[in-house]
């Protein structure tokens, strides 16, 4: 009797109105399916987010703190991929694993992406949030709960000792971080993603751990504004990358090399698009790769004699002065940390901006 009243019952008044939405979506135009499909997706988001109390509240007492997400993203996506017909797989989940703790940096396109989580979110990871949120009712006993870590983005002096803090406690409590590299929403018709804002690879250089890459495929295909369709989205999670050896200098190196990865790796994965798709200055590029020094000195015997250069001592200031603005690594450690705006990747107090989660629907 006990579960008839307080399971089945309630089950049942929840699934009928489902599989009766779910008929109609199988005859309704591309317009209502989208509302309908939309607001299936948030409604199963608010029953998790009760769930997601509850798991925050009990799993502690059983020395489960750090796998409170997991549950919770675990149980969301199985619920969507039943009631929207839309599912995450996962390809190289073994590397989420191979190395712990790490700094997991991800694209982020739209809210879509909290499903992806009930695939792609490791045990005993957390996420960073702004330290504004630890007082927000519910949401910030939530995250507190749960593990999060805050970060404080008051003045620039206050974020880069957060940015330090964050990696001391991540390695202290032996947990990942999850971070979304490029800062902001990113949804668009062609594969491409935003220029990475820099936190995630100060907080993994400071701390000395790895950074695993996980790209979610382009399923602009499914979901923007005005459409939602069922269909299988696609996950790649890419070796970790070691830096150990890395100093505060390597940081600029390090984001743009990972991001031109991502990147690579995002367009292998998502459904092919027309170049039209693409803007003028973001044509994939179809030109030839350079040739290789023996191909070089086949056609031109020449090639091969070094040139004649200046002696070392010849080297005047400018040019040496010269020569070291033309590196990689030209970022200083710490004034690059405290100044605003450097380059369009940012360093600053927004570097934090990979918490960003979830938002209204992309235009």
């Amino acid at each position: 009797m006990f579960l008839m009243n307080y399971v089945f019952k309630p089950l049942a008044y929840v699934s009928l109105p489902v599989i009766v939405l779910r008929q109609i979506m199988d005859i309704a135009p591309p317009p209502i399916r989208y509302y309908i499909r939309l607001g299936l997706y948030l409604s199963t988001m608010s029953v998790c987010s009760i769930w997601g109390i509850i798991c925050s509240l009990t799993l502690p007492l059983i020395g489960q703190r750090y796998n409170v997400n997991y549950v919770v993203a675990r149980t969301f996506h199985a619920l969507i991929k039943r009631v929207i017909d839309v599912k995450f797989v996962i390809e190289g989940e073994h590397h989420l694993y191979s190395t712990h703790p790490a700094v997991l940096v991800c694209n982020h396109q739209s809210m879509l992406d909290v499903g992806m989580l009930g695939v792609a979110f490791p045990k005993r990871a957390v996420i960073m949030a702004k330290k504004e949120l630890q007082w927000v009712p519910l949401l910030g006993q939530f995250l507190s709960l749960n593990g999060a870590i805050f970060v404080d983005r008051g003045n620039n002096a206050k974020a880069v000792r957060s940015l330090t803090a964050a990696g001391e406690t991540m390695k202290a409590r032996d947990v990942s971080l999850w971070l979304f590299a490029e800062g902001t929403r990113s949804l668009r018709e062609y594969p491409d993603m935003l220029p990475f804002k820099k936190g995630a690879f100060h907080i993994a250089v400071r701390s000395g751990v790895p950074i695993i890459p996980i790209v979610v495929e382009n399923y602009w295909r499914l979901y923007r504004q005005g459409v939602f369709e069922p269909g299988t989205i696609k996950i790649k999670v890419l070796p970790p990358i070691e830096t150990k050896n890395l100093s505060a200098d390597d940081v600029t190196e390090l984001s743009i090399s990972v991001r031109e990865m991502m990147v690579k790796t995002l367009r292998e994965i998502s459904v092919p698009v027309p170049p039209s798709a693409y803007p003028q200055d973001k044509q994939p590029s179809t030109a030839p790769s350079p040739p290789t020094l023996q191909q070089q000195q086949e056609a031109d015997p020449l090639s091969a004699i070094p040139p004649v250069s200046a002696e070392p001592g010849d080297a005047t200031p400018s040019s040496r002065a010269e020569s070291r603005a033309s590196t990689n690594f030209s970022e200083p450690s710490s004034p690059a940390l405290s100044r605003r705006g450097e380059s369009e990747n940012g360093v600053e107090t927004e570097e934090d901006e990979g918490m960003v989660l979830v938002g209204r629907p992309n235009p």
